[in-house]
């Protein structure tokens, strides 16, 4: 079976599972982009997956966040947390790749999502090392902001960066979690402090939607990422191998965080 068709069976069980019929941008955005490409272990498996020290999402996962954040052409999108790039490529195919703004507090992740968009077509998708916290205000306000890590209440920089009529798409919760939508409550709305089951709503936001359940990684602060190798000789070496053909020969200087020099 081709990779087409087993994209088209992978969204005819993802539209099983949700009980609904995917939106036309949601569902030709999942078939044109090769999930291959970006998941190494059965891609097409309605599961989660590690790749490359990093989580990439089940599709039904990615498929119940599109759909939440009900992006279209020529919005202005952020995703915090890259991850393998497959989400960022599915939004690409819905608002444009230079439209599409993909920041990871992993530089690992932020390499293997710039490799993976880059091979499958979506280099114009902008790919930065960031803390998800401080967002990307450079590139702000978003049309649509979609935060892929678990969190009680998105950041405050996420939503000041957020533009008045835009939306904004998170997993709430920690160990239970659902994929929750919210929009900034207009000046003479009154914003509700929680929602029917008494979950808290950010402070000037109003609920738009909620599906689950979820099940996606807690939001990282810097230091947390990846594991810590204890011994010190062994940490080093393999720090020294990493730089490849970015060792220093004499002149070099080591460990220059360009990303946040640029």
């Amino acid at each position: 079976m081709d990779e087409a068709a087993l994209r088209t069976d992978m969204i005819e069980g993802l539209e099983h599972q949700l009980g609904e019929p995917l939106g036309a941008s949601v569902r030709s955005a999942l078939q044109r982009v090769p999930r291959g490409t970006f998941v190494d272990d059965d891609p097409h498996a309605n599961r989660a997956s590690d790749e490359g020290g990093t989580r990439a999402l089940a599709p039904a996962t990615v498929a119940r966040m599109l759909t939440a954040l009900d992006a279209d052409e020529d919005d202005d999108v952020l995703i915090v947390g890259a991850g393998v790039g497959y989400t960022a490529a599915t939004l690409a195919e819905i608002a444009g790749p230079r439209h599409v703004h993909a920041i990871d507090i992993d530089r690992r992740a932020v390499q293997l999502a710039r490799s993976n968009l880059a091979d499958a077509g979506y280099e114009a998708v902008l790919v930065d090392r960031r803390d998800g916290a401080n967002g990307l205000p450079e590139y702000a306000p978003f049309d649509r902001i979609l935060l892929e890590a678990g969190v009680v209440e998105p950041p405050r920089a996420l939503r000041e960066q957020l533009a008045p009529d835009g939306r904004l798409v998170y997993p709430r919760g920690t160990v239970a979690q659902s994929i929750v939508a919210v929009e900034p409550a207009q000046s003479n709305e009154q914003s509700p402090a929680a929602d029917e089951d008494g979950e808290e709503i950010p402070n000037g936001f109003h609920l738009v939607e909620e599906a689950g359940p979820a099940q996606v990684p807690p939001m990282l602060a810097d230091g947390e990422q990846g594991r810590i190798e204890r011994n010190r000789t062994r940490r080093e070496d393999a720090a020294f191998a990493e730089q490849g053909h970015f060792a220093k020969h004499g002149w070099e200087q080591e460990w220059i965080d360009w990303d946040s020099r640029l």
